[in-house]
């Protein structure tokens, strides 16, 4: 009697690392591009928000939905990626998010109003949010030994290089083309990706009967969780925090979600993420190193050039240049990372690599009103130079080890710790900066104050030398008024940029401690995937 449950030709699970040497690095190659495809859009208009916001006659409060909108959506996606991975298959999962990626970026560069655009942002962040925690299990998969030992390096070099370019890259093309070739860039390499991913991609197989086990509790409890506190890091500086009743109620529903969304994981019978990766002590300390890098990772890219459009006045193309030196350094880095990491212990590259970075934010907590590209290059590039040493150690702390059952759920976690720290860390720079605006701003009026005639004869001082180009006395004085206030402003608002960066580098200095926690475990095989039928 045959045996109808063993596996036949068409069932029988892949094994990726089986396949030739130039299959998998085509494979690997074709997933790392869509990845960095998803990550650079993050930041891809940081440099051209004044742009976007202009050709969308949006106001100042509505604009930054269009960065925090796809980010939110994409934190959803990244844990769900892992789960959908198994029921539709790597290849179809893959070829689906890039080939709607595509379609949403179409989308976005014909946007309408700011309306619009938010909703296609958010479209586009959760589609594409599937391509950036899938390339690390498979790249797990598919190879062993020292070529496994260059994965963290690779697509941590991809995961800190895209949004780390995202301004450079956009604001050359909105001063080229304009604002809305940013997204139109995306087509043609899309499409080519979607049909690679569909021609070459063979990893694993499909579970499709997965797809009826859906718990679209867990699922939606994890959306209204995290979009629901995305809402309140973004809008509760402008609403006072807490003391608004709509973000008292949002943050009120983010924490029920998110009960519901532990109750879920630990009871449901098919849930949507796993977190037993936990479970690992190590991996939860990786997934904390994780998180800081993440908030310093955007926090910093976020801030140069909102600093250098609010204070210098650089426009799109001159803000590109000058932050574009920080992804030379990450790729010059990136093979020193790669190499200590296979011979000296993870956790000391950790320690160096921490303290680097918080060494550059330190540095960039000297700014004036008159720094640019020369005074930030010192900062900018140790910065990127530091950023590997975090991502290397870390990927591999976090990942080795794992059997292929739980990798998924493992890549999907830690990813998602990366972006929920950038989405924390936007929203905190952006609290700091403007508390510390106004305290710096009350310093500077009660020390001008303080300072007997000085300030009434610089103001004098100006007011006549106005007087040449206005005869009317009266606008004159109203223009040297309004020229001093200037004045003082962007000196309260550099030493506002000066704290927040302090206080960043503390972060880093802190999370140190956790380092002695971690106990590295060798890189074992991963070998095919078990969960499939």
């Amino acid at each position: 009697m045959t045996d109808t449950t063993a596996p036949t030709a068409a069932n029988a699970p892949i094994d990726p690392s089986s396949l030739p040497d130039r299959m998998k690095y085509l494979i690997f190659g074709v997933m790392a591009f869509g990845q960095f495809m998803a990550l650079i859009d993050i930041q891809i208009v940081a440099a051209s928000l004044n742009n976007v916001q202009a050709g969308l006659s949006a106001g100042p409060d509505e604009i930054s939905w269009v960065q925090t909108g796809y980010l939110m959506a994409e934190l959803v996606m990244i844990p769900f990626a892992a789960f959908l991975a198994q029921a539709l298959s790597t290849r179809w999962l893959f070829a689906l998010s890039a080939g709607l990626f595509t379609i949403a970026s179409a989308l976005c560069g014909m946007a309408w109003d700011i309306g619009s655009m938010t909703i296609f942002r958010v479209i586009q962040g959760f589609v594409g949010g599937a391509m950036v925690p899938t390339v690390f299990a498979t790249g797990y998969a598919l190879f062993s030994g020292r070529q496994r030992a260059m994965i963290p390096a690779i697509l941590g070099m991809v995961s800190v290089l895209a949004p780390t370019l995202g301004p450079t890259v956009g604001g050359w093309l909105t001063d080229a083309i304009g604002w809305r070739s940013i997204f139109y860039i995306n087509i043609v390499p899309g499409m080519i990706v979607t049909a690679l991913a569909i021609a070459v991609i063979r990893v694993d197989r499909p579970n499709l009967k997965m797809l009826a086990t859906i718990d679209y509790a867990h699922l939606g409890s994890l959306a209204v969780f995290l979009g629901c506190l995305e809402y309140v890091l973004e809008e509760g500086p402008k609403r006072e925090w807490f003391g608004d009743p709509l973000i008292q109620s949002v943050a009120w529903v983010s924490l029920v979600a998110f009960a519901l969304f532990l109750e879920r994981s630990f009871k449901s019978k098919g849930p949507i993420v796993k977190l037993t990766p936990f479970r690992r002590p190590t991996f939860a300390f990786a997934c904390v190193f994780n998180l800081v890098i993440g908030f310093g990772l955007y926090s910093s890219t976020y801030l140069i050039p909102v600093f250098l459009g609010r204070v210098r006045g650089f426009d799109s193309l001159q803000i590109g240049t000058t932050v574009f030196v920080t992804g030379v350094a990450q790729v010059a880095s990136t093979v020193i990372a790669a190499r200590a990491s296979q011979r000296i212990d993870q956790r000391i590259i950790i320690v160096i690599g921490l303290s680097l970075f918080a060494t550059s934010l330190w540095l960039a907590s000297f700014l004036t009103p008159q720094w640019g590209f020369t005074a930030l290059l010192a900062p900018q590039m140790l910065r990127g130079f530091a950023i590997m040493l975090c991502i290397v150690p870390s990927v591999g702390l976090a990942l080795n080890g794992f059997a292929a059952s739980e990798l998924r759920y493992a890549s999907g976690l830690f990813n998602l710790m990366r972006n929920l720290g950038g989405a924390i860390g936007i929203a905190t720079v952006n609290t700091w900066l403007a508390d510390n605006s106004r305290i710096e701003a009350a310093r500077l009026g009660q020390a001008l104050g303080e300072s007997g005639r000085r300030a009434p004869d610089f103001l004098a001082a100006l007011t006549a030398r106005l007087t040449s180009a206005h005869p009317d006395p009266a606008q004159a004085a109203l223009l040297a008024r309004a020229e001093f206030g200037q004045l003082v402003g962007r000196l309260a608002l550099t030493s506002a940029f000066n704290d927040v960066f302090r206080l960043m580098s503390w972060i880093f200095l802190a999370a140190l401690v956790f380092v002695p926690f971690c106990r590295p475990l060798p890189s074992t095989p991963v070998g095919p995937p078990t969960d499939v039928p």
